[in-house]
């Protein structure tokens, strides 16, 4: 038991570490950002579908668009309240959300999420 002094200063190093995250915050998480809508968002007062779904939804939507568009050829997605849209990324979402980094990349890099949208598809031009 000689080596009882590396044991405990390995435990207190290896403690220190694994907490840092908590301690370093005090617990508190940062608020959660809300995007910016552009004004002819704000104008049409609807989307493709309801508010939350789309706050916590929206891939799978753009998923089975790109599904239905790329394998089967259907371009009409129509919602619960049956109005058709465009079933497209470029020219239905980003029309109205045109402002990526205030309305896309504000939930994506809170989450730490990196979506391959814009592998296929090219940034939308942004006003300023």
């Amino acid at each position: 038991m000689n080596d009882r002094g590396k044991i405990i200063a390995g435990l207190i190093i290896f403690f220190a570490v694994f907490t840092f995250p908590f301690w370093y915050n005090h617990g508190a998480a940062s608020s959660v950002p809300e995007p910016k809508l552009t004004d002819k968002a704000k104008a049409a007062k609807t989307c493709v579908a309801d508010t939350q779904f789309m706050r916590t939804e929206h891939m799978k939507l753009l998923d089975a668009w790109r599904d239905t568009v790329v394998r089967e050829g259907g371009r009409v997605y129509t919602n619960e309240n049956g109005k058709e849209f465009m079933a497209s990324l470029s020219n239905t979402c980003m029309d109205c959300h045109s402002n990526k980094t205030e309305f896309c990349d504000r939930c994506h890099n809170y989450v730490s999420s990196d979506p391959y949208c814009w592998d296929c598809h090219t940034y939308p031009k942004e006003e300023k």
